[in-house]
């Protein structure tokens, strides 16, 4: 498998690159996002997915190693392949896509060219508990990493109680409260229900 490619950048467009590593030109896909990100310096490093196909090899490059950790998520997902994945890094930025799937917000993901609400849904379903909690500002929802407000919302409805009530009581709860461990921001969390 080629993990990265290291050469001359030759030709340069917002869908490919072609790098010249030993005298050979590899082409490789890019997203809007590691477009943005090539200067027009001559030595660049590209970190690389190689996808095997019956009519085809195609290598996709990324400027950073979490923007390719996060196309192989994406690839994972049931009827999500690489052009829809690159699609989504194209129109969104790595931690726009990130809050967009910890978040649970469909309205954003399905603002990407090709993928509808039941795509949208699979992939929050699929990757909410994969994708490493990102910082949100204070004026968002919740201030702690997501995934442990997602843990604790999820514990809450599987406990019977609804959606609404239980993001209020654990808003209630985080506005009281230093960082919490899941369980004992349920815990709490339970007293104010």
């Amino acid at each position: 498998m080629i993990a990265q490619i290291k050469g001359r950048l030759i030709e340069k467009t917002p869908t490919y690159v072609v790098i010249d590593c030993g005298g050979v030109g590899y082409e490789l896909k890019i997203s809007l996002n590691t477009y943005s990100h090539l200067g027009d310096d001559e030595h660049c490093l590209l970190f690389t997915h190689f996808v095997v196909r019956e009519d085809a090899q195609l290598l996709y490059g990324f400027k950073e190693k979490s923007e390719r950790e996060l196309f192989r998520l994406l690839t994972s997902v049931s009827g999500i392949g690489p052009s829809t994945a690159m699609m989504i890094l194209s129109s969104l930025s790595p931690s726009e896509t990130k809050k967009a799937i910890t978040s649970g917000d469909v309205n954003t993901l399905k603002s990407v060219k090709g993928i509808g609400a039941k795509s949208a849904e699979r992939v929050i379903i699929d990757l909410r508990d994969k994708i490493p909690g990102i910082e949100i500002s204070s004026s968002n929802f919740f201030t702690p990493n997501n995934t442990i407000k997602d843990e604790a919302l999820s514990a809450l409805m599987m406990l019977g109680f609804s959606k609404k009530p239980a993001e209020k009581a654990l808003e209630k709860t985080i506005d009281s409260s230093d960082e919490l461990t899941v369980e004992e921001l349920i815990k709490r969390t339970l007293k104010n229900l």
